[in-house]
């Protein structure tokens, strides 16, 4: 429908398959271009957010060290 790739909106596939001895295990997942996007940001949020837990986790450990 459309020329042009930025706006390709059919979905990518990726499959992944693992066995090893009786255990096996089977994964597949369907995504558009914007839903890549979309977990990209939502990842985004989350390593950003984990990053503020501990730098402010550590700042309080730090202030605590130097009042002694």
């Amino acid at each position: 429908m459309y020329d042009d790739p930025l706006l390709d909106r059919d979905p990518q596939t990726a499959l992944a398959e693992f066995k090893a001895g009786p255990f096996s295990a089977r994964a597949e997942v369907r995504v558009t271009p914007v839903g890549i996007l979309a977990v990209g940001a939502l990842m985004t949020g989350v390593l950003l957010s984990t990053a503020l837990v501990v730098w402010a986790s550590t700042s309080i450990g730090r202030a605590r060290v130097s009042r002694r």
